[in-house]
């Protein structure tokens, strides 16, 4: 399966639509309604309390989870390609984002963190484009403006505008001048959002204000908990190992996109200690990073034999925890 996913064939998009169908058919077997979590803020909130008086069956949550599913693994995909990330293009990072996102069952459910991905990979590719942009200004406003969307869909995610900050500073040289107008494209949405609220008589600050707090991350609750961690864990050292590897055969630009990934999971993981909640649900936050780096763990190993074994140890066990495991 890495051999097919590795060559840049067309005929992929459907392998790969196949693929994701095997692993995540459970989700149209045992379908739910959207995810809702305390930390959830004002956007997700509105549309689920949109959503709610239509009665829609949960199944139509479970196929447009899987679209965007599918949709943010050919979207990254194809942005990795665009930057040239690694040597020749493929299509291993979308089969590595369909395969890690199996890994937990909560992250194929309709939830604010799953929205919140594909502004994510929008976001990473904004940033990837403002290293030659003649225009540095609009693109660092575009990108806050996708910044303070994604927070205003999850309260945790205001910590992402350091994710903003620390990609301008590895893209760009510094100069405040950009940095402010990220942060005024941070604070957009808000000020609308704000408008709207007070010329409707609903105003009410505490409507849009984050409530931070930290807390310790759920410990595992079952041994499959762990083995999924630490197979989201050991890839991505794998493909790190290779990245490093192979940084001086890259282009400069392509060494600051491996940087802006490791900044994104490193900014992710610290999500996890902000309301840490009860559940995994927010890990899936760490998808979008971990899924190129574990392409990178299929893509640069000389012998076709160790990336197979690796996949397919992955795939087997994402079949018994999406099938056999919750039952």
């Amino acid at each position: 399966m890495t051999g097919t996913f590795k060559q840049k064939n067309s005929g992929n998009v459907l392998v790969l639509l196949v693929y994701g169908l095997i692993l995540k058919f459970s989700i149209f077997l045992h379908p739910q309604a959207p995810l809702q979590q305390p930390d959830d803020h004002f956007l997700y909130r509105w549309l689920i309390s949109f959503l709610h008086p239509l009665n829609l069956w949960p199944g139509v949550y479970s196929l447009i989870s899987y679209l965007l599913l599918y949709s943010q693994a050919l979207l990254l995909n194809r942005v990795c390609n665009a930057q040239k990330m690694m040597a020749k293009p493929s299509y291993l990072v979308a089969m590595s984002y369909m395969l890690t996102t199996s890994l937990i069952v909560e992250w194929n459910y309709f939830s604010a963190p799953l929205l919140i991905n594909s502004l994510l990979i929008w976001l990473f590719y904004r940033l990837n484009t403002l290293y030659n942009s003649p225009r540095p200004g609009s693109v660092v406003f575009n990108a806050g403006l996708i910044m303070g969307f994604i927070t205003l869909l999850y309260q945790p995610a205001i910590v992402f505008v350091l994710f903003l900050m620390f990609a301008v500073f590895i893209v760009r040289p510094f100069r405040i001048k950009e940095w402010l107008i990220g942060l005024l494209g941070v604070t957009a949405p808000y000020y609308f959002l704000g408008l709207l609220l007070f010329l409707t008589n609903q105003w009410d600050w505490k409507k849009i204000q984050p409530d931070i707090s930290f807390s310790l991350p759920p410990m595992p609750g079952s041994i499959f908990v762990t083995i999924s961690i630490a197979l989201l864990v050991l890839p991505f050292i794998i493909g790190g190992f290779y990245v490093q590897n192979n940084l001086s055969k890259m282009f400069i630009q392509v060494r600051k996109s491996w940087s802006l990934l490791l900044v994104c999971l490193l900014i992710s993981m610290l999500i996890i200690l902000i309301n840490g909640g009860t559940n995994y649900v927010n890990w899936s936050l760490c998808i979008v990073p971990l899924a190129v780096f574990h392409g990178a763990a299929y893509f640069y190993p000389h012998s076709r034999l160790f990336p197979a074994i690796m996949h397919w140890i992955i795939f087997g066990y994402a079949l018994y925890v999406n099938y056999w495991l919750p039952a």
